[in-house]
This record gives structure tokens, sequence and C-alpha cells, in this order.
């Protein structure tokens, strides 16, 4: 047996199961089990847009309070800064995405 065959091996199950669970989240965030938390981000970890920025991972400085994340329902309001949002910018492409709907 090859040395870097289990290595291999072991890299492989772990992209399978990256992408599984990013599946499980997104089937989460279908069903509407989820809901919009911001002021809990880091920087670069936002979920997509606000007023100050187009879309996912353009969040400057950790805890925007306007970047936000998709968490648990239930979970935002248990969170140390964490608060429900529901501003229409807060779309994919953020602002920039309202006004074009608008005009």
């Amino acid at each position: 047996m090859n040395a870097h065959q289990p290595l291999v091996r072991h890299a492989l199950a772990g992209l399978v199961l990256l992408g599984l669970g990013a599946t499980a989240d997104l089937a989460v965030a279908a069903k509407g089990d989820s809901e919009k938390c911001a002021g809990i981000a880091r920087a670069g970890g936002n979920d997509c847009g606000t007023s100050k920025s187009a879309c996912a991972g353009t969040a400057k400085v950790d805890r925007d309070p306007e970047a936000w994340v998709l968490v648990p329902k239930g979970t935002c309001a248990k969170i140390a800064g964490g608060k429900l949002t529901d501003k229409p910018e807060n779309v994919h492409g953020g602002a920039e995405a309202l006004k074009a709907k608008k005009g």
C-alpha cells in the first residue's frame, strides 16, 4: 500500500463531509428555520449585503451592527450583541440591489 493513500482518502472524506455540512446549512435556511442575526459577524464573515457592502464576506470590522449571519431560529437573542434584522437592504447585493429594484 502506498503511504500517501490514507492521506488522500482522509482528505477526500473531509471534502465530502464539508460539502454535506454546507448542504445541511442551505436546507435549514431554505426551510425558514433560520434568522438574520446582525452585530455578531467577524470581519469578512458576513453572509450577505448591507447598506455598506454588496455581498457576503465583505464586512470590514468585527461586530459591524449591520453585518449579519444566518443562525438557527431563537439563537440570535441568546448571543451577546446579536439582534434580529429585517432591513430591506439586507438582501443579496445589499443596498445596490435595493436601488436597482426600485429604479
